[in-house]
This record gives C-alpha cells, structure tokens and sequence, in this order.
C-alpha cells in the first residue's frame, strides 16, 4: 500500500525512471510487495513491474477508459480500479485468476485507499463525497462533504480515523475531514509563504505518522505537509527538466521509496529512493 514512513528526510535520489510506452499519461501509481502497479489514461491494462529490477512482468486487464486512481489491498489479495467515465469500481483479483468484478459508485470517482479495515475508500469529485466498500462491493458509510469542500480528488484515512482529502483547485488545498464530513482544519498555502499557494493537488500519500505527502500537480512538485497542516515544504526532487504534471504517487515504506507518475512530457513513473 502506499503507506510510508518519512520520520528524518534525506536528500531523495532518483535511482530509476519507468519510461512510458507510447507517452501515455500516467493517473495512478501503487505498490505491494515486490510489484508495482502503473495505471494510464485510456488504458485498459494496469502495468505491473517487478519492484527490483523496475522491469515489466505483466498486465492486468482492466475494462476501464477512464481510470483516475488505483488502490492494492494485501488482506484481500486485489487491485482496485475507479473509472471515471463509467462511475464505477473494479476489483481485479491477483491471486492469478485476475478475475474482475464491478459495481456502481457515486459520480466521477478518482482516488483510491485502502483503509486499516481493509475497506476502500473511494473519493467521487461531482457528488463531494466519500463512499467505503467491502472487498466485495458492500456499502459500509457514505461521507457527503460540506460546503467549504469542493473538487475532492484523493482522500486517506488517518490512524485517528479523520481524513484527510485533497481538493485539485486553484489555489489547491488539503483538508482533514471527520466522520461527518466537517472540516477539522485545512492547509492552504498562502503566497506570502515558502512554497506558496498550491495549484491542482491530486494524489496523496500518507506516512506511518500520518504526515501528508500531496502531488502539486500544477506547479510540478510534491509537498510534504506535516500532519497537524502546521507545517508545510517542498520535496527537493531533482529530475532533469523537472517533474511534468505528478499525478500517480505512491511511498513504499519498506524500501524508504517513492514513486511519482507523470501526467504530461515523458509520462514517465520517477523513482526515488532514500526518501527517510
């Protein structure tokens, strides 16, 4: 899962780049185990690399256009798949079957989690809601989010059972939400501040002490926001010619790693390591 643990940062490295067939814009990246999973726009496949040597091994079918976000569930042995086109999720199995299942959720729904009850999280940017499943596509708890948040893009549970949901507008912000879909605090970069005012944050991440990394999609980076959304910096991420539109991130705490996709340029998967 893309859970990690960022408690004494380092300088990242960039050890590998993940180059994209065709320059398909990357939407979602996400790890377990040994493998990564690399969903592009418009792509019916999810792409699925050994975490060694970062080579391709397989491809998982996925009958979805519109994939934003995907989610890998260790207890359940599955990928989930959110289509935007189709307001739905799939579920892929990866015991070796790959067998796909289907349902119905709330309209345009992009990113995915996984919460600690093994449930998806699935976060629907046209209905401002959050909807948790069962593996099995079961209903557990609808969040309808209010009014002060708008374009909800990726949302993670924290251990303190909050949550926290990116909003991709501009000037871009990160919230913390409870259980009934109030805001508990938000951070909004200011223009008076370092790193200035977010534009379009997408995909989140969320380490073992529930500090917040978010991809800054439009301004090209990645930030690194403490978990009280007190404190608030950019990754030092040197890639030449810079990140074009993150999108897909996702920390492996097992290897101290980070994966970054791109939406535009290359559309390549960035790897970083020494990312602890």
């Amino acid at each position: 899962m893309c859970v990690g643990l960022i408690t004494a940062v380092t300088t990242p490295t960039l050890t590998h780049v993940i180059p994209s067939p065709g320059r398909h814009k990357v939407t979602a990246v996400t790890s377990l185990g040994d493998e990564v999973f690399v969903a592009r726009w418009k792509s019916q496949q999810v792409e699925v690399y050994d975490a060694v040597t970062l080579t391709l091994q397989r491809h998982l079918t996925v009958p979805a256009l519109g994939t934003e976000g995907i989610a890998v569930c260790p207890i359940n042995n599955c990928l989930y798949a959110s289509d935007w086109n189709k307001n739905s999720v799939h579920r892929v199995e990866l015991s070796g079957s790959n067998a796909v299942k289907k349902w119905r959720v709330a309209s345009r729904p992009a990113g995915l989690s996984v919460n600690s009850e093994h449930n998806l999280i699935v976060t629907s940017l046209e209905a401002t809601k959050l909807q948790e499943y069962t593996t099995h596509g079961s209903l557990v708890r609808e969040i309808c989010l209010k009014a002060d948040v708008i374009w909800p893009w990726h949302a993670i549970q924290l251990s303190t059972g909050d949550y926290v949901v990116s909003q991709s507008t501009s000037p871009g912000v990160v919230s913390v939400v409870g259980v009934d879909g109030q805001v508990v605090r938000s951070c909004g970069p200011s223009q008076s501040s370092d790193v200035g005012q977010m534009k379009g944050p997408t995909s989140l991440a969320v380490t073992k002490n529930d500090d917040i990394l978010v991809a800054d999609e439009c301004i090209n980076r990645i930030l690194s926001i403490k978990s009280s959304l007190g404190s608030v910096r950019e990754l030092a991420l040197s890639v030449d010619g810079g990140i074009q539109r993150p999108q897909g991130l996702c920390l492996d705490e097992s290897r101290g790693r980070l994966y970054v996709g791109e939406r535009c340029g290359e559309c390549r998967v960035l790897v970083f390591d020494h990312v602890y």
